[in-house]
C-alpha cells in the first residue's frame, strides 16, 4: 500500500494525513469545503514546523511530508487509485453510510475501506457496500500525530487478512495497535464515557466542583487530565454522541447520558470548539468556570 485517501479535513483528519504523509504514504486529503482543506494544511504545517524546531524531525521529512499531501474538494478524484480509505468525517451515522456507499461505487474492490469512528458499528456500516469483508475500523487517538493508540475494530465480516493488513499498516505509523471485536463504543470509549458522565453526575449532584473532580482523578488516580477537562477537549457534543450509542446499543440505564451534558449541549457550551464548556478556553489559555453556571 502507497496511496491512501483521507476522508475529512478536521482536527482528526489532517492528523490522519499527517501521520501517514510524514511515514512516506502519499495521500489525497478530501473535504467538501475547500477553506477545511486549506485550515488543514496550515494546521499540519504549524505541526511540523514545531517538531523541526523541536529537532524531532529533519527539514527535509518537514518538505517531504507536505509534498505527500494533496487535497481534493471531489471525491472522485481523491479516491482515483487508492489502496486504503480512511474515513474521519462528522460522526453521524447516516453521513457515514453515504460516504461508504460513495466509496464502494468510486473505488477498486479490492480497495480497504477504514472508518475512523469512535462508536458507531463497523457491521453497519460494511453493510452499506458490497465488500463489508473490507471494512474495517481505524480509531486513532488525539491528537493523532503524538498519540500511540490505533484500535482497530473488525466488523462481523472483516476478513483475518484484512485486520492484519491494518494491524501491520498501523505499526509502519509507528502506532500500536490493539484488535478489538465490533460492539458499541468498542473499548476505548465504551470504558471512557461512562467515567466521563459519572464525573458529569458527580457535578451534576453537587458532590464537588469541576476543579476538585478534575484534580481528584489528576493526582488520586495518575490521570494526565481530569475527566471534566477532558470531555472539554474531546467535544460535549461528541461524548454525547457516544453515550447515545452505547444507551441504544446496549439497552442499559447505566450508559444514560446525565441532564447538565445534555443541557449544555443544547445551549451550544461543546467545549474547546466552542470557546466554553465545564472550562473557558479563551485565547489559550483554561479558566474555570463558577460552578453557578452549572444549573440542573
Amino acid at each position: 500500500m502507497k496511496k491512501i485517501a483521507v476522508i475529512g479535513a478536521g482536527t482528526m483528519g489532517n492528523g490522519i494525513a499527517h501521520v501517514f504523509a510524514q511515514s512516506g504514504f502519499t495521500v489525497s486529503l478530501i473535504d467538501i469545503s475547500q477553506n477545511s482543506l486549506d485550515k488543514a494544511v496550515a494546521t499540519i504545517t504549524k505541526n511540523l514546523d514545531r517538531l523541526l524546531a523541536k529537532e524531532r524531525i529533519s527539514e527535509e521529512v518537514r518538505n517531504i511530508t507536505l509534498t505527500n499531501i494533496s487535497t481534493f474538494t471531489d471525491m472522485a478524484s481523491g479516491v482515483k487509485g487508492v489502496d486504503l480509505v480512511v474515513e474521519a468525517a462528522t460522526e453521524n451515522i447516516d453521513l457515514k453510510l453515504k460516504i461508504f456507499k460513495q466509496l464502494d461505487e468510486l473505488t477498486s474492490e479490492n480497495v480497504i475501506l477504514a472508518s475512523n469512528t469512535s462508536s458507531i458499528s463497523i457491521t453497519q456500516i460494511g453493510a452499506a457496500t458490497s465488500r463489508p469483508e473490507k471494512v474495517i475500523g481505524m480509531h486513532f487517538m488525539n491528537p493523532v500525530p503524538i498519540m500511540k493508540l490505533v484500535e482497530i475494530i473488525r466488523g462481523y465480516a472483516t476478513t483475518d487478512e484484512v485486520t492484519q493488513t491494518i494491524m501491520e499498516m498501523s505499526k509502519k505509523l509507528g502506532k500500536t495497535p490493539v484488535e478489538v471485536n465490533d460492539y458499541p463504543g468498542f473499548i476505548a470509549n465504551r470504558i471512557l464515557m461512562p467515567m466521563i458522565n459519572e464525573a458529569i453526575y458527580s457535578l451534576y449532584e453537587s458532590v464537588a466542583g469541576v476543579e476538585e473532580i478534575d484534580t481528584v482523578m489528576k493526582l488520586g488516580m495518575a490521570h494526565p487530565m481530569g475527566p471534566l477537562q477532558l470531555a472539554d477537549f474531546i467535544g460535549l457534543d461528541v461524548c454525547l454522541s457516544i453515550l447515545n450509542v452505547l444507551h441504544d446499543g446496549f439497552g442499559n440505564p447505566k450508559y444514560a447520558p446525565c441532564p447538565l451534558l445534555v443541557n449544555m449541549v443544547m445551549a451550544g457550551k461543546l467545549g474547546v470548539k466552542s470557546g466554553e464548556g465545564f472550562y473557558s478556553w479563551g485565547h489559550g489559555t483554561k479558566e474555570l468556570i463558577v460552578a453557578n453556571n452549572f444549573k440542573k
